[in-house]
C-alpha cells in the first residue's frame, strides 16, 4: 500500500518546513490531496516562490515566510500542529565544504530549534530529513542502519548531529522523532539550475538543450536513486508509526543502484538525444563512491513499501521537465 489510503484523525494539521523546496512542496501537495491542513514554512533561500503560489489559495493551506534559525518563528509555526515534517536545510556536499559555519547554523541549530519548538508545543510526531551521507567512508553495500563510517563533509556531519539530537529528544523528552535517510531523491519540482544542482535534473536540462553534461570522475560511481513518491510515502507512514520505533533513523530508498554512466545513457535514450556524449571532470571532494540502501528496517517498522522503481520514476520525471522547463 502506498500513502494515498492513509488516514489521520479528522482535523489533523501538518507543518512542512522547507515547504517551497523540492521535497517540501511535494509533501504539501500530497497532504492537501489527502484532505488535511498544512502549514508551510520557508525563507526562500533555496525554495522557489512558484512552489508556494501553487497552493496559496487552497483553503487548507497556510504559508509563513520565516527562518528555522529563529526560535520564536519555530515556536509560532509549531503552535496547534500535530505532525512536523522537517525538510528545511541546506544541501550539497561541495557547498558545505566551502561554507561549514553556515551549515552548522542552518542545519544543526535550525533543526535543534525545531525540535525544541515541537517539544514545547506538544507535537505528536517529528519526522525529519536525514541523508545517506551519514554512512561516510563505510564501504559495505548495501548500507545498513547502525553500520556507519567516518563522515566526509560538513553537510554529512550536520545530518549525523541532527540524528543524535533527535534521539536525545525521544529519550529525554519523549518526543517521537523519526529520521529518514534519503538516498538521492529525484522527481518533479527538483531545480535543474545552479552549480550545486542535483545530477538528474541538471542532466535532463542540459541534454534537452543539446549541451554536453559533465560527469565527475569516471562515471562508474553509483547511487540508489529514489523517486519523490517513495519519499512522500515514507514521511506519511512515519507519522503513523508506533512510538516504540521513534528515536531512530531509517533508510529511505528504492534498494537499487545505478551508475552515472548508465543514468546518462538512459536519459539520452529517453530524450531522443543519443548523439550527445558526456564530458568527464574531476572527482568531487567529499563524494561517496557507491551508495545502495538496505530498506528492510523501514519496511518492517514503518511499513515502507516503495512502489516506484527507478525506471518508472525517471519516465515520469522526464514528462514533468519537458512540460516545465
Amino acid at each position: 500500500m502506498g500513502y494515498k489510503d492513509l488516514k489521520f484523525p479528522e482535523g489533523s494539521k501538518f507543518l512542512v518546513t522547507g515547504s517551497a523546496g523540492f521535497i517540501g512542496a511535494n509533501l504539501v501537495e500530497a497532504i492537501l490531496n489527502l484532505g488535511y491542513k498544512v502549514r508551510g514554512l520557508d525563507n526562500f533561500s533555496t525554495g522557489k516562490k512558484e512552489n508556494v503560489k501553487e497552493f496559496i489559495d487552497h483553503p487548507n493551506y497556510e504559508f509563513i515566510e520565516g527562518d528555522i534559525t529563529d526560535l520564536d518563528t519555530c515556536l509560532s509555526v509549531c503552535d496547534g500542529v500535530d505532525f512536523v515534517l522537517h525538510q528545511a536545510a541546506w544541501g550539497s556536499v561541495p557547498r558545505s565544504i566551502e561554507m561549514p559555519l553556515f551549515y552548522e547554523e542552518v542545519n544543526i541549530r535550525g533543526t535543534l530549534n525545531m525540535l525544541e519548538a515541537a517539544r514545547q508545543k506538544g507535537v505528536k510526531k517529528f519526522v525529519y530529513a536525514s541523508s545517506s551521507s551519514v554512512y561516510g567512508d563505510e564501504p559495505t553495500l548495501p548500507k545498513v542502519e547502525g553500520r556507519e563510517g567516518n563522515v566526509l563533509s560538513p553537510y554529512a556531519l550536520t545530518k549525523k548531529v541532527n540524528e543524535e539530537y533527535a534521539k536525545q529528544y525521544k529519550e529525554l523528552y519523549n518526543l517521537d522523532t523519526y529520521g529518514l535517510r534519503y538516498f538521492n531523491v529525484f522527481g518533479r519540482r527538483q531545480d535543474p539550475n545552479g552549480a550545486y544542482a542535483a545530477v538528474i535534473p541538471k542532466f535532463i536540462k542540459q541534454i534537452l538543450n543539446d549541451e554536453r553534461p559533465t560527469i565527475n570522475g569516471d562515471g562508474q560511481q553509483s547511487r540508489d536513486f529514489t523517486y519523490i513518491e517513495n519519499v512522500i510515502e515514507a514521511n506519511l507512514k512515519a507519522c503513523h508509526a508506533e512510538s516504540s520505533s521513534a528515536g531512530q533513523s531509517y533508510n529511505i530508498a528504492c534498494g537499487g543502484r545505478e551508475s552515472l554512466n548508465k543514468i546518462f545513457s538512459i536519459l539520452t535514450c529517453l530524450l531522443g538525444k543519443k548523439n550527445i556524449t558526456p564530458n568527464y571532470g574531476l572527482i568531487r571532494q567529499g563524494d561517496i563512491r557507491h551508495s545502495n540502501a538496505n530498506i528492510e528496517k523501514a519496511s518492517n517498522v514503518l511499513n515502507y513499501a516503495p512502489e516506484w522503481n527507478f525506471e518508472k520514476g525517471i519516465e515520469r520525471a522526464i514528462i514533468w521537465y519537458k512540460n516545465n522547463l
